[in-house]
């Protein structure tokens, strides 16, 4: 497979959310990055900062089935998986699946439901599976989760666990727009008061999940330089050494930030990674999946404050 047509799908499809979301490339490139290497991507970001309509925009803008979850603190697993219902006419059980069958699942306001039903994603997070009653179905290879979540309201809410944390890929915070964007948004949508319907908005879906399973075949095949390995691996081990940090990232941080570097470097049209990639990709990689020491809360560190000064006390390979 060429690179171009890796490159080419990401500004097909970045071109086509354009017509709604208004600056924001960091989420776009993140957002793109897990579709091509099997990611789920958790966004935070304070009421209106568009997070909803960035999910439902990149859904829109793909051949594939898209299904949505409105968390509630009354919420129960069997409200995500499904139930089986007894049917008296044929004396079996039939099986009425939860919004978790489809491809691309919005999660919307994610931590505003109770761990137990939390944890109901977190087979089909990890393996594309659901059990039900003792048996699994397959969710296929077009299953990704696309969460969102507040961070400045905490009344009905709970953190989710550092497990489920864990298995996304990415997690995003959503700043406000600078000045021009902000104004920009304003013309575009200060008609509306209501999220504006994909189709009114012109919104083309550009490629479908044959295509993307094809360029993540090809994006996995893809070799990384040792001393790369080598850097990501040292990133990663700093972490649990850091006095600043109760727990560092796990295993899975690097082989998915691994993953995720030869997804970027494609999108840029390189057949190679270079320390530039890992070094962009490692906050959205790696804040989630760090737990900060007493002492660095009562400071008020942050992790990406921590994950920065790690980053730099690494030697990038040259």
């Amino acid at each position: 497979m060429d690179l171009k047509i890796v490159s080419d799908l990401g500004d097909a499809l970045k071109q086509e959310m354009r017509k709604v979301i208004v600056g924001q490339d960091m989420a776009l490139d993140l957002l793109l990055v897990a579709l091509l290497c099997n990611g789920h991507v958790l966004i935070e970001g304070v009421p209106g900062t568009a997070k909803t309509l960035m999910a439902r925009t990149f859904s829109a803008a793909l051949k594939m089935k898209m299904g949505r979850i409105q968390f509630t603190p009354d919420m129960m697993p069997g409200d995500i998986l499904g139930t089986s219902i007894f049917d008296f006419r044929t004396n079996e059980f039939h099986l009425t699946k939860g919004p978790i069958f489809t491809e691309i699942l919005l999660g919307d306001e994610i931590n505003r439901t109770p761990p137990k039903t939390q944890a109901a994603l977190l087979q089909a997070m990890h393996e594309r599976q659901a059990t039900i009653d003792g048996t699994t179905y397959d969710l296929g290879a077009g299953f990704m989760v696309l969460a969102t979540q507040n961070p400045i309201e905490h009344q009905g809410t709970y953190p989710l666990p550092e497990a489920q944390l864990d298995r996304f890929l990415f997690k995003h915070v959503l700043d406000y727009p600078t000045v021009d964007e902000e104004y920009a948004i304003v013309e575009m949508h200060g008609h509306r008061s209501i999220m504006p319907d994909m189709e009114a908005l012109g919104i083309e879906p550009v490629a479908g999940l044959d295509e993307i399973v094809a360029i993540r075949s090809f994006i996995a095949s893809l070799r990384v330089a040792p001393e790369i390995i080598r850097y990501v691996v040292d990133i990663i081990r700093a972490t649990r050494e850091s006095p600043s940090l109760q727990f560092g990232a796990s295993p899975r941080a690097a082989t998915m930030m691994t993953a995720a570097s030869k997804a970027y470097a494609a999108m840029q049209g390189r057949d190679f990674v270079i320390p530039d990639d890992i070094k962009m990709l490692a906050p959205s990689c790696l804040r989630h999946r760090v737990v900060l020491s007493p002492s660095a809360e009562i400071e008020g560190q942050t992790a990406d404050e921590i994950i920065d000064r790690t980053i730099e006390g690494i030697s990038a390979p040259r």
